[in-house]
């Protein structure tokens, strides 16, 4: 188990009347790509904001190697959760990178600054050391020749590309990814799946929301089928989509394939 590095356990959440998440269990281990699949509403955002305490959870537990996410055990019993303080929910994040479907760069800071940006404030880095870490990293995107162009200079998959770099600056543990490409123009989606395919070459340990099942077919190592806030199926990638075991799947699949 000791390879284990995220686990989610019995996961609950509610907004309002509507119970999102309704008990959801699951595990990545290091090196892993797992890909989640449903349909729009079914609570794939919300597990993967669940998993690095962006959003709070009503029940269960989320570890991340081995260390409660959000909340740490109060009293005697050690059933009893309180939540983390601020500061220490922050050092938690630090080893969780999370790329958005929008990219929220600083407009009015250059590529190469927007990588630098965390290295800097967080982890107070020489600022020489973070420049020449982040050129590194826009050159492992492709990016290299953009270090110092401005957001509004670059393309909506060169935007996501920084994004990704930027995430990767502070070393993370695990790397999510929300829908990474679902705001982009259908000729820019491939150059970020190709960014996301070497890290998951690299052995990078991902959770991918997604609906791109091309991407899901050839590069996650397991695939979970979400509805309605629950797991419906899970499995490797050619038993999922090419022998899917529930109706739910089937339908699903049917639409998208």
């Amino acid at each position: 188990m000791n390879d284990l590095v995220l686990r989610a356990q019995r996961v609950r959440k509610r907004f309002g009347d509507i119970e999102v998440l309704r008990g959801i269990d699951l595990e990545v281990r290091s090196g892993e790509v797992l890909c989640l699949i449903g349909p729009s509403g079914s609570g794939k955002s919300t597990l993967l904001r669940c998993f690095n305490h962006l959003e709070s959870i009503d029940a269960g537990r989320v570890w991340l190697d081995g260390e409660l996410v959000g909340y740490e055990p109060h009293g005697t019993s050690g059933r009893v959760l309180r939540e983390r303080r601020a500061k220490e929910v922050r050092a938690q994040r630090e080893r969780i990178g999370m790329v958005f479907q929008r990219f929220h760069l600083f407009p009015h800071r250059t590529a190469v600054q927007n990588v630098m940006e965390g290295p800097l404030a967080v982890k107070r880095r020489p600022r020489a050391e973070a420049a020449q870490q982040a050129r590194r990293l826009l050159d492992r995107v492709g990016l290299a020749d953009r270090a110092d162009h401005y957001p509004g200079q670059l393309s909506g998959g060169q935007q996501q590309r920084v994004a990704i770099a930027r995430a990767l600056a502070m070393e993370p543990t695990l790397m999510l990814f929300d829908e990474p490409t679902s705001a982009l123009d259908p000729e820019l989606v491939g150059e970020v799946l190709g960014v996301m395919k070497d890290l998951a070459a690299s052995g990078m340990t991902m959770v991918v929301v997604t609906h791109e099942m091309g991407f899901a077919r050839e590069v996650a190592d397991r695939v979970v089928f979400m509805d309605d806030g629950l797991v419906v199926e899970s499995g490797p990638p050619e038993d999922l989509f090419g022998a899917p075991r529930h109706d739910r799947t089937r339908a699903f699949l049917s639409t998208v394939l």
